[in-house]
């Protein structure tokens, strides 16, 4: 057979599964440099867990403006406390945010750690004597950030789908007994109990806090695992990313200045 003859013979179809072959090696090489190629996540929120690249604790990372030295007194920690955007960077992961943690996965194997936060976060809590008696938290969502602008692209239509639900809220709808007054520089351990909407879909949950006082500032920290399905989150689809969990974690750091 000759050269000609060979040529004419082979199916149109071999050309077309190499370069679908070739599509794929390729496509299988950008989701593994995607996914094991990435530096580390930030660490996960907590008063004694350093933001990344400070030696500080989180609760008092940054320079906090004039005012933040003054301590205050039991009857002067009543009333209103506001998160106040000034106190921190997000470069530091030292200011107020509110962000999610999840897990990439590979053939059922977890290769990489997906964080994104939201440093537009606004909110008020009331404080009388040992109870916390309120607290009001919203976070603008289109604003979520992490190490791909490609994922905070895709959460503006799929999953979050930000578009449609740019907000995030937490009310409070049960008091905190906090069992004493806030101490300068004491850690409390709490659960804050209250209706959380996300995606449009509101739930009473109950999120394990720590919370810090540091003069007239006080730092509340905590985490919340969230399963995609009780919010009608549906998982987000990526040439780079094989799967996720179906579940994630809610992480917040909220630094509140007395009004």
């Amino acid at each position: 057979m000759t050269g000609a003859q060979s040529r004419a013979g082979r199916s149109p179809l071999v050309p077309a599964l190499i370069v679908l072959v070739a599509v794929a090696v390729l496509g299988g090489a950008a989701g593994l440099a995607y996914l094991f190629l990435r530096p580390a996540p930030p660490a996960a929120v907590g008063l004694d867990s350093p933001a990344q690249g400070a030696s500080a604790p989180a609760a008092t990372i940054g320079s906090l403006p004039s005012g933040a030295e003054q301590t205050l007194g039991p009857g002067g920690q009543n009333g209103p406390w506001t998160i106040d955007p000034s106190i921190g960077s997000f470069t530091d992961f030292s200011d107020s945010f509110v962000g999610y943690r999840v897990d990439e996965t590979l053939a059922q194997n977890r290769a990489n750690t997906a964080v994104g936060r939201t440093a537009q976060v606004t909110g008020t809590l009331a404080l009388d004597g040992a109870t916390v008696s309120s607290v009001d938290v919203t976070a603008d969502l289109t604003r979520l950030t992490s190490d791909d602008n490609r994922r905070d692209g895709q959460l503006h239509q799929q999953a979050l789908e930000t578009d449609l639900f740019p907000q995030a809220t937490f009310k409070l709808t049960t008091p905190i007994d906090l069992g004493a007054a806030p101490v300068d520089g004491k850690t409390i351990n709490a659960t804050a109990i209250g209706d959380l909407t996300l995606h449009g879909v509101t739930k009473t949950v109950q999120v394990p806090i720590e919370a810090r006082l540091s003069g007239d500032v006080v730092t509340v920290t905590g985490s919340l695992q969230i399963l995609f399905a009780d919010y009608q989150i549906q998982e987000p689809v990526s040439f780079a990313i094989l799967s996720i969990e179906d579940h994630g974690i809610m992480e917040f750091q909220l630094h509140f200045r007395h009004d």
